[in-house]
């Protein structure tokens, strides 16, 4: 999940580099928020959560490609893009009830749920919270304890202050979208202090979480393959499939030549795991 201002790179880029089709916005009160997200596309519902620091045409091309085959709805986080912020902490488990809210506001009893970095740690919440909420789960750069961060990222951590943000392109992204522009420093100091919380979510949660699980990662993420396969086999993957035995209903994409901001820049190839995944399609063997 990320949470690094190395955001910057893959902001710019996929805000620049893509143009939506016409999708609606719309704001719902959920939680004493105004909360804005766009629907486009027609289908099974999907949300699209988009990463700390970002908003919903920061997620470029993707929402778009999804909206081909699914109804698209994508949602703006608390203190994010057009949402407004609330009087308390930015955490993945509150904006996971935050999104429990949302969907019953907008009557939506079950939805499929791709998430990309903080964005996919309120993706795992929301399964684990409210397990009747999600058909399918698609996390994108996510850990489920501090010990899955690489530790060039877990070194920086506590040297992040609020000025290394301000006057920053972020700053200037926040600024064209926010309810309010001049929250900017306010956000910030959420956000810092949700990167010094010591996630560690008990493994029997993630064993727990019934919705069919495609998690996705870089091969040079900030979260470390090891543990990106630690969670592959929490969620019962990564057994021997052949000979009679299905594969198991967790799947696992590594994109090569991959960092943490290049993940949403792709979006043929997450399309290209994301759809067939969401369609229940397995590659055929050629032993059938």
């Amino acid at each position: 999940m990320i949470r690094i201002a190395t955001i910057v790179g893959a902001l710019l880029l996929t805000s620049t580099a893509y143009a939506q089709s016409a999708p609606v916005g719309q704001y719902v009160s959920v939680n004493g928020m105004k909360v804005y997200y766009e629907t486009s596309g027609e289908g099974e519902p999907l949300i699209v959560l988009h990463g700390a620091y970002m908003n919903i045409p920061s997620m470029g091309a993707i929402i778009p490609m999804l909206a081909r085959t699914h109804q698209v709805i994508a949602v703006e986080l608390q203190g994010h893009g057009r949402t407004s912020d609330v009087d308390r902490p930015i955490t993945m488990e509150g904006m996971a009830d935050d999104l429990d809210a949302f969907m019953l506001a907008i009557k939506l009893e079950r939805a499929d749920v791709f998430g990309y970095s903080m964005g996919a740690g309120v993706a795992v919440q929301l399964a684990v919270r409210h397990p009747e909420d999600v058909n399918h789960l698609v996390a994108a750069s996510v850990s489920y304890n501090m010990s899955g961060y690489q530790p060039e990222f877990a070194a920086m951590v506590p040297s992040m202050t609020p000025e290394m943000f301000i006057g920053s392109p972020l700053e200037t992204e926040y600024r064209k979208y926010a309810p309010d522009p001049d929250h900017f420093a306010a956000f910030v100091d959420k956000m810092i202090a949700l990167e010094h919380v010591q996630q560690n979510w008990p493994e029997a949660d993630i064993k727990g979480i019934a919705a069919p699980t495609l998690l996705i990662a870089g091969d040079s993420d900030v979260v470390t393959l090891e543990h990106v396969v630690s969670m592959f086999r929490l969620l019962g993957g990564g057994k021997m499939g052949g000979m009679g035995a299905p594969p198991s209903a967790a799947r696992l994409a590594i994109l090569p030549a991959t960092e943490h901001t290049s993940i949403p820049s792709q979006p043929d190839l997450l399309w290209s795991v994301i759809e067939p995944f969401l369609q229940g399609q397995t590659p055929k063997s050629f032993m059938m």
